[in-house]
């Protein structure tokens, strides 16, 4: 079972037709927006429970619910295919977030909500030493996992060269690389972010067709994982809109 918690996460969820069994509404919350989603899931016939605040507090994973939790299924990862796919489906170049050990689940939750937000069309982390799709990461995308394709592959230096092979040009975001602002983004992109503290892996590094960074003018020269992927999702995106 897989909690989703926080007002605008269960909301999206339930807008999205995630597959939801329960949803439990603190008593003692104020009602506001939760009336809203009593109302969308009475409509869906899903089970609506009023419980006390300790037992959102002892189901809750971030400490942050807003007085309600919905109990849905695991989340669902897609493959590659999906995340082409729905690139195709919406007539556009493919845009994919490839994600090299983020550790860090609040991370992990930004990047997938400016990867949604921006029209990105998916996000591949790995399965191993990195951090996994649970529900402080649904509250941190704000709900934008509920839309955004993510896939979980066991080896991401192998992704990379099937994604090259479908004919993506490969981008990773290291301090060693290009002005960002000069590149060209004209192309199927995937754009690789790398780990908190050590950044992109050296093998990763090497799989990539051009490394880009952000130009620092500050006494600190390196971003937040989640904020440097933002301004580079951003300027991937700022291109094709043109």
């Amino acid at each position: 079972m897989r909690i989703i918690e926080g007002r605008n996460p269960v909301l999206e969820a339930l807008k999205s037709d995630t597959g939801i069994d329960t949803i439990l509404i603190s008593k003692e919350a104020a009602q506001g927006s939760l009336n809203k989603i009593t109302e969308l899931a009475k409509e869906k016939n899903i089970l609506v429970k009023n419980v006390d605040k300790a037992t959102l507090d002892r189901l809750s994973e971030n400490k942050r619910h807003q007085g309600v939790i919905a109990e849905a299924i695991e989340y669902e990862y897609k493959d590659i295919n999906d995340i082409l796919d729905y690139a195709k489906s919406k007539g556009e170049k493919p845009f994919v977030i490839i994600l090299d050990e983020i550790t860090d689940v609040h991370n992990l939750g930004a990047i997938i909500r400016t990867a949604e937000c921006l029209g990105a069309h998916g996000v591949i982390i790995p399965k191993r030493r990195a951090a996994q799709v649970n529900g402080v990461v649904a509250k941190s995308s704000a709900g934008a996992i509920e839309y955004l394709p993510v896939a979980r592959v066991t080896n991401i230096s192998q992704t990379i060269e099937e994604l090259k092979e479908k004919g993506l040009w490969i981008y990773g975001a290291d301090m060693d690389g290009k002005n960002v602002y000069d590149e060209k983004f004209d192309t199927p992109v995937g754009l690789v972010i790398g780990s908190e503290g050590s950044g992109i892996g050296r093998l990763i590094k090497e799989k990539c067709d051009n490394l880009v960074k952000i130009p620092m003018k500050g006494k600190i020269n390196s971003l937040n994982a989640s904020c440097a992927a933002s301004i580079i999702i951003y300027e991937v995106m700022k291109q094709r809109c043109i």
